[in-house]
């Protein structure tokens, strides 16, 4: 494996408020430490009466740590517990959403909440991405 090479994660979005504010903003402040890379693939996952299914995706701009963020918003990541945010070069929302049931992940040992942070494999990244490609009106958020 190349140690160089972006690493991939899914995100699952929990509130409504915050689902929204992702597509709005490009901006995602996450609450799991992970070593978030520039260009990273960074699927987003939300709940439905169907079950967890793939909203849309991002590729990273930067992750900026809450240390460095101006201090109104870093004193919000400290009391929501959020390590920092994630901004987003590109995002794209996902028409109708794609359950996670129907993907390669279908079989996998994560589910619901240990979906969030989930690190994804080349292969897994790109079965998902072929299939929300059949199956989906992949829309740019500008």
């Amino acid at each position: 494996m190349d140690l160089d090479s972006p690493e991939n994660h899914i995100l699952r979005i929990t509130k409504e408020e915050w689902f929204r504010q992702v597509f709005k903003t490009k901006k995602y402040y996450p609450g799991v430490r992970r070593k978030w890379k520039p260009n990273s693939r960074i699927l987003l996952v939300r709940n439905s009466e169907d079950g967890d299914s793939f909203v849309g995706y991002g590729s990273l701009q930067e992750y900026i740590k809450r240390d460095f963020l101006p201090e109104e918003e870093k004193e919000e990541c400290r009391a929501m517990g959020w390590t920092g945010v994630l901004i987003f070069n590109s995002l794209f929302r996902f028409d109708p959403p794609l359950l996670i049931k129907d993907t390669i992940l279908s079989g996998g040992r994560a589910r619901g909440r240990c979906l969030h942070g989930y690190p994804l494999k080349e292969e897994q990244l790109r079965s998902i991405m072929e299939q929300a490609e059949q199956s989906c009106n992949i829309q740019k958020v500008d």
